[in-house]
């Protein structure tokens, strides 16, 4: 059957899911990534965020929405990092509540190490690509998929239909539901 809905966008919306699923089956992943350390790929994107936004001193939750992930997952891998000794936990004087983050040296060495791989595994080519891309067309696509991820984002959010319990008879057969 052929989608016709999608018109001659399909072979960009396929393309854009076979990436969402390669990244989904390998995102919580322990690798090394040419680094001493393993870590997922979920992990070194909270590092990355957090060594970006290192003079924003930005808190976890503020951080957290940045990535598009929830607090108590961002929380989680801020607690694998800091257990790694790739990050230090801190808090203001007088306020022990919000906790800031940074990142240890050894944390800044291994983000070097993992940035050199990827760049020769994938990104280098990607660039050379993204080189002969307009910048309209650069921003025409960035905004394709900063829509595609809004959606995906609020759906995840998105309340579901409750559950309701069926009543099963004596056979094991749904009655009515309760």
């Amino acid at each position: 059957m052929k989608l016709e809905w999608m018109g001659e966008h399909r072979a960009l919306i396929e393309k854009i899911i076979k990436y969402g699923n390669a990244y989904s089956n390998t995102y919580k992943q322990q690798r090394s990534y040419g680094t001493d350390i393993t870590f997922s790929a979920a992990q070194i994107q909270t590092l990355e965020y957090i060594l970006e936004a290192e003079e924003k001193e930005e808190k976890m939750s503020e951080m957290a929405a940045r990535l598009g992930v929830s607090r108590s997952t961002f929380s989680k891998n801020v607690k694998h990092l800091t257990e790694k000794g790739l990050l230090e936990k801190y808090h203001l004087s007088g306020n022990r509540k919000d906790i800031y983050v940074k990142p240890s040296a050894k944390g800044r060495e291994v983000y070097e190490q993992y940035t050199r791989f990827v760049y020769k595994l994938c990104f280098e080519e990607i660039f050379q690509y993204a080189d002969k891309i307009s910048e309209e067309d650069k921003d025409n696509f960035i905004r394709i998929l900063d829509l595609f991820a809004d959606v995906l984002l609020w759906y995840g959010k998105k309340e579901q239909e409750p559950r309701k319990l069926i009543k099963i008879d004596e056979q094991g057969k749904p009655d009515s539901p309760m």
